[in-house]
């Protein structure tokens, strides 16, 4: 824990990573009180070489610090004076490779296809679905960091593997931990301990010394080194251990006022889960590729991962058009119903590429008319994604045995009011869109909490979300029939 408690309000930075983006943002926090500006703002583009695909993880380290040493400046005028602490959110499973210290090459893309089937093809060699998802807890993804470590022998000359946000903590401090929530994604986590599988890393082949000691939400990891202090304007400044996987602090940022409520945090990925208090082991749950993720103070993030907007983003990308709003406005205007459904899981979906010409495609290999202009495709991708999330829903219900009165949309996602409708539509359940910027939210609550700006738990938290933010509600207009 921080030290020294806070009498008032509190000013914090969230570096908040997502796949498609960074942002610094700066967050004052107190009783009553929760505010965010964004300090910065920056592109997260991987880099292809003759390798694979990697993140330029050195360029948003950058970034960050920049955005780091802004927010700082910003933290002078608030009534704080001065940053309290930092903390640091991502994607989850991708990792670096460290000897001595230092980093044996840029992490590779979870969307990097030089794996292929190798991975889990080696790991299930080993130990079988059934037995590892009792073990971990987790669904299904061929590119969970278990995986990517059976694919390749890089960590055999590896001293210390690291998350991401906990590589970017070690390049602040020096201090080498990982936060237990992001540590629950990488599939070698005993899901009922909380702890890393000694037994499963020794069967896999992976040395215990790959792996640091955990940390939870709202632990103290050390305080940034001289030369960084230096840099960004804030000498001692503590880094905090936050929900580090970007999904843990996004989930704290959903403004929950009932335990009958379901969330799809949504950006890149759409996330569609519950939050529960034990981890659901069945059969059944792991047939149908639901995860038990760790979550901020113990809690179980039984979800699982849907495609998100990540099919809008590629089909602007193909179409070289950047007027999403437009586009949006005239898939309003498609009636409903005259569209196709695809299947948004289909695998063919997740690597970057022309998204509308393989959307085209499978509605050829399905004997169903493509969408025929940019519109039609954008409500295609719209209602295609809305019926998937209905389907997660009503899935994770039946599973978990918990009754779900009303789903949170949060994300930037939220803000596209078409898909919201859409998700209340296919459900028919009211859906309240907002916070955008929870996950930023869920790190700036617990540095909060950390400093003792704020008390209580997460049902504090959230109060304090509904009392200083717009939501929107959306409720059902159109029921549709099952496609």
């Amino acid at each position: 824990m921080v030290d020294v408690r806070a009498p008032g309000p509190v000013s914090v930075a969230a570096i908040d990573l997502g796949a498609s983006s960074g942002r610094v943002m700066l967050g004052e926090v107190g009783q009553g009180v929760l505010r965010l500006t964004a300090a910065a703002r920056f592109g997260n583009d991987p880099v292809r070489t003759p390798d694979g695909l990697h993140w330029n993880l050195l360029e948003l380290y950058r970034q960050s610090l920049a955005g780091l040493g802004a927010a700082a400046r910003q933290a002078a005028d608030t009534p704080a004076g001065r940053l309290s602490s930092v903390g640091i959110d991502s994607w989850a499973v991708d990792y670096g490779l460290l000897r001595d210290g230092r980093l044996l090459g840029q992490p590779f893309h979870y969307r990097d296809e030089r794996r292929g089937q190798v991975g889990p093809e080696r790991v299930h060699a080993t130990v079988p679905p059934a037995e590892l998802y009792v073990r971990n807890g987790l669904q299904f993804l061929p590119f969970n960091t278990l995986f990517q470590l059976a694919a390749d022998d890089w960590h055999r000359d590896a001293g210390r593997l690291l998350l991401v946000p906990d590589l970017l903590a070690h390049w602040l401090t020096g201090v080498e931990r990982t936060e237990r929530t992001n540590a629950s994604t990488t599939g070698l986590l005993d899901v009922r301990a909380r702890a890393w599988d000694d037994e499963l890393l020794a069967r896999l082949g992976l040395a215990r010394s790959l792996f640091t000691d955990l940390v939870d939400p709202g632990d103290l990891v050390g305080a940034v080194l001289p030369g960084v202090g230096e840099a960004v304007g804030a000498p001692g400044l503590p880094v905090v251990a936050v929900g580090s996987h970007d999904t843990a602090s996004a989930v704290v940022g959903v403004p929950f006022e009932r335990a009958e409520s379901a969330y799809v945090s949504l950006g890149t990925w759409g996330l569609v889960g519950l939050e529960l208090d034990e981890p659901v082991l069945t059969e059944e749950s792991r047939l149908a590729n639901f995860t038990n993720e760790g979550g901020v103070d113990q809690t179980v993030r039984f979800l699982t991962n849907v495609m998100g907007t990540w099919l809008l983003s590629e089909s602007l990308r193909t179409w070289r058009r950047d007027d999403l709003t437009a586009l949006l406005a005239a898939a309003a205007d498609v009636p409903a119903g005259t569209v196709p459904l695809v299947d948004v899981q289909d695998p063919r979906f997740v690597p970057p590429g022309d998204m509308p010409g393989r959307i085209a495609a499978w509605c050829d290999e399905h004997d169903v008319a493509p969408p025929s202009d940019a519109a039609t495709t954008v409500r295609c991708i719209l209602e295609s994604l809305a019926v998937a999330y209905a389907d997660a829903l009503q899935a994770a219900t039946k599973l978990s045995g918990r009754t779900v009165e009303v789903i949170h949309v949060v994300g930037g996602g939220s803000q596209n009011t078409l898909l919201c409708q859409l998700i209340a539509d296919r459900t028919g359940l009211p859906v309240v869109a907002g916070p955008v910027e929870a996950t930023a939210l869920g790190n700036v609550l617990v540095q909060g909490r950390t400093a003792g700006a704020i008390t209580g738990g997460l049902q504090e938290m959230r109060a304090l979300i509904r009392a200083t933010h717009d939501l929107r509600r959306h409720d059902p207009e159109r029921p549709q029939d099952d496609p």
